[in-house]
């Protein structure tokens, strides 16, 4: 889906899960009607336990709540771990999941890789944060650099009707919302900030995202700066970075340097040759493992979500993402990435890179990234499979009827 730009928003940026875990969990313990939660990764992890247990806690206090997660990104999710959490009434759905009799994650494409979570149809997150201990700075040399968003203000109302809209599609229909009564608390002066909630899908709207980003960098007139740690874009947004660059706009990316996925970084590191060609500045991140999707455009436009600028992402994922009109969010967003990029250990790819690359390896990456950017095309030849999905055990709280039968919803 995509609506129309709503103003009178409050959105702040939280960076990694030092800031986001904890502002989740305080808006779970005083949740006191409804929580809506989707994510593509939930670990048997302390992060995980410790969400699952505020879940449980606030499921006992009469909150209605639901999970989506993803098939792929939460198969080793044990089956004890999800029926704690049915068992105290949470309506728990997963998104394409796995045979039990299949020991690898097999379905690796079309997956549900959106982070949201609405709580009381008053607060929403949206970002790139999985539910996951690697994304904390004490989890060492391996955690993810990575940001969320929390938003107050109308545009909550978007972001709660479609996460309904979602859970109820992997339920087949049959839960039965609460009827969230409206909040007396005082609500200081929020900021007016402009935002457009856009998701992708692989019905209607396929490309919503895409065509975002590039109206956006068409737009631009100063600056385009952006974190990606999968920059694998098509022609169209390529090109559209260097039309900016060559009238004029500085134009600014960082990328990952420590890969946790050695095929995406050989991706991105055919689009090398192009990019400074183009005279686009481009920078690996080696502190840690970037997992940003984060822009910023001129003084005054942002984005964030959970969409990646790669294949997956904009051909095949199910992903949702903000575009934000606010010079404070826009500065902020700037202000994080140049951060990374001149306070961070990095490597910036110059022309002594183009100089030193040997004409078997330019052979190599251009044709790995036709290969690779023509993919997900092919993924339209495999047989569709219905899904399953696990609701709760129980008649909820809602009167909702039993979901934990292994219902089929193609």
């Amino acid at each position: 889906m995509t609506g129309g730009w709503v103003r009178g928003n409050a959105i702040s940026l939280l960076e990694n899960g030092d800031e986001f875990f904890r502002r989740m969990t305080a808006v779970i313990n005083a949740a006191h009607q409804e929580l809506l939660i989707e994510t593509f990764m939930l670990r048997d992890d302390a992060v995980g336990k410790r969400i699952q247990r505020r879940l449980i806690d606030a499921a006992g206090r009469g909150v209605w709540i639901s999970v989506l997660v993803d098939g792929y990104g939460s198969h080793f999710l044990p089956q004890a771990f999800i029926d704690e959490m049915e068992a105290a009434g949470i309506h728990f759905f997963v998104y394409h999941p796995q045979p039990k009799w299949l020991r690898v994650r097999a379905n690796i494409f079309k997956r549900l890789h959106r982070k949201i979570l609405v709580a009381d149809g008053q607060t929403a997150f949206i970002g790139g944060i999985n539910l996951e201990s690697n994304h904390l700075s004490t989890f060492g040399g391996e955690c993810k650099q990575d940001y969320a968003a929390e938003l107050k203000g109308p545009i909550v109302s978007e972001i709660h009707r479609f996460a309904r809209e979602a859970i109820q599609d992997q339920a087949g229909g049959r839960l039965e919302f609460v009827h969230l009564k409206p909040d007396s608390s005082p609500q200081a002066q929020p900021q007016d900030a402009a935002i457009k909630f856009v998701t992708r899908d692989n019905a209607r709207c396929r490309s919503v995202i895409e065509n975002e980003y590039l109206e956006r960098i068409t737009a631009a007139e100063r600056r385009i700066i952006i974190a990606n740690c999968y920059f694998f874009p098509g022609y169209r947004i390529l090109k559209a970075l260097r039309s900016a660059s060559r009238r004029g706009v500085r134009v600014c990316l960082l990328t990952q340097g420590k890969p946790d996925s050695r095929l995406a970084k050989r991706a991105a590191c055919t689009l090398y040759d192009f990019l400074v060609e183009s005279d686009i500045e481009v920078y690996e991140y080696w502190d840690r493992r970037l997992h940003a999707k984060i822009a910023a455009f001129d003084d005054d436009w942002a984005t964030i979500g959970s969409s990646n600028l790669d294949p997956l992402s904009l051909s095949l994922n199910l992903e949702a993402n903000v575009f934000v009109r606010d010079k404070a969010f826009n500065a902020r967003v700037n202000e994080r990435i140049e951060h990374l990029i001149y306070h961070s250990k990095v490597v910036g790819i110059t022309r002594y890179w183009l100089q030193n690359r040997t004409l078997i390896k330019w052979f190599m990456s251009s044709a790995l990234y036709h290969v690779l950017r023509h993919l997900p095309g092919f993924t339209a030849w495999v047989p569709r499979r219905e899904r399953k999905s696990w609701g709760s055990p129980r008649k909820a709280r809602g009167g909702t009827p039993d979901a934990n039968s292994r219902r089929r919803n193609g």
